[in-house]
């Protein structure tokens, strides 16, 4: 049996290789919310200035945190597509069939992801430092753990879909009938507390919320939840996830 601290190690590095080789994945991932920030937000900010809702900022400053968590979360859920290439081409049979715990496999899989996408979320918020200059420096390391938990339960999220569906494009149709009404209900784009009632309640059961809120809160102030209760919501809906992905992953097959 091989041992799962290597089984893991040996999956991480899989993953964190495959990325460096795919540089445009890392170019059109980077850009994507670079644009948002330009034409999105700069855009707003101007047509909304002096908007009160915004908890006294202008809207490129309170849509910058958001954007953030958008590349983290949009790479991290969508990193399940690679489940489907290694069933596709014959590699995940060779993993669930190696005598190694799938549990440590499917662990070193996931902290891969979360390596890319983290890399990804602190090359697009040093980039958001140099176009909105008034984000707070200090709280970069509270944004470290919003994005590493956010980037941990969409990993997780996305594995777990991968390892039920076997198409290429069942997984992209069901990821983003799943990811646009996460994202837009994230708070994001608008306050989740301006939200009608029915909207709202329903935002509150978004995990994406609370990564956007705590990252807000660090970097601007303009939060609307407490961190304890940001941070809470954020940690259990993670810790859900993540268990949701490896009993997938433990119930996959190859064929």
């Amino acid at each position: 049996m091989v041992n799962p601290a290597s089984a893991a190690y040996v999956m991480w590095y899989r993953q964190v290789k495959r990325f460096i080789r795919t540089r445009s994945r890392l170019v059109g991932a980077i850009l994507q919310p670079i644009f948002w920030m330009i034409f999105l937000g700069l855009g707003f900010t101007s047509a909304l200035k002096g908007a009160p809702v915004f908890g006294g900022i202008d809207y490129l400053t309170f849509f910058t945190p958001g954007v953030v968590v958008m590349a983290v979360f949009f790479t991290a859920f969508f990193s399940g597509i690679s489940v489907i290439w290694d069933r596709e081409f014959g590699f995940l049979k060779e993993i669930l069939v190696a005598p190694a715990s799938r549990t440590a496999t499917i662990a070193g899989r996931i902290l891969g992801d979360v390596t890319i996408s983290m890399l990804q979320g602190v090359i697009v918020l040093t980039i958001a430092f140099l176009m909105v200059p008034n984000l707070r420096l200090l709280g970069v390391p509270l944004v470290l753990v919003a994005v590493f938990f956010t980037a941990l339960q969409f990993t997780g999220l996305g594995i777990a879909l991968a390892s039920k569906l076997k198409s290429f494009e069942g997984f992209q149709l069901v990821n983003m009938l799943i990811a646009m009404p996460i994202f837009f209900l994230s708070g994001a784009f608008y306050p989740v507390n301006a939200l009608p009632a029915p909207a709202s309640i329903i935002a509150y059961l978004n995990p994406l919320v609370y990564g956007v809120d705590l990252s807000r809160t660090a970097l601007t102030g303009a939060g609307f939840l407490p961190l304890t209760s940001a941070f809470a919501a954020l940690a259990a809906s993670s810790l859900f996830l993540l268990v949701v992905a490896v009993w997938g992953f433990k119930k996959a097959t190859a064929e």
